[in-house]
């Protein structure tokens, strides 16, 4: 499973004209779902997604959570995060999750997250999607469960 993590002060995704999902101070996360992902990759992304530190304390230091600032998040699916463009000019999606298997994986990570105390937002799974990101830092963040990067 990949992500990237944009913090953001707010985000929205918008399907046919219509805001799907919603967020204000918080981070936007674009998911990439692999053939290979499991339960345990969802638990180690919701984990590593709340608990990262990447918002300024009092001293202007990253070093608050997303449970410490009590942000919201907003879940994108993204199948082209599995991409790979290594050969060639048309990148290669073998490594995409089908999305029967991907839809089930981006539900468990929401649930997760929720669990752990995050209001969550989403974008609408296979939809043409448009993503506002209003980045904030710019801080953009790879996480991957393979811990490939």
């Amino acid at each position: 499973m990949r992500a990237v993590v944009q913090r953001v002060t707010r985000g929205e995704v918008i399907v046919d004209g219509e805001v799907v999902g919603s967020i204000g101070k918080g981070f936007v996360v674009l998911v990439g779902i692999s053939v290979d992902d499991t339960e345990e990759d969802v638990v180690y992304m919701a984990d590593k997604l709340v608990n990262l530190r990447v918002f300024e304390d009092e001293e202007e230091k990253m070093n608050l959570s997303l449970l410490d600032v009590g942000g919201e998040m907003l879940l994108v699916s993204q199948f082209t995060l599995m991409g790979d463009a290594r050969k060639g000019r048309r990148p290669s999606f073998t490594m995409a999750q089908k999305p029967e298997e991907a839809l089930k994986y981006f539900n468990l990570l929401v649930e997760e997250v929720k669990k752990r105390g995050v209001s969550v937002k989403t974008g609408k799974f296979q939809a043409m999607m448009k993503v506002l990101i209003e980045n904030d830092g710019p801080v953009t963040i790879l996480i991957d469960s393979k811990k490939l990067f």
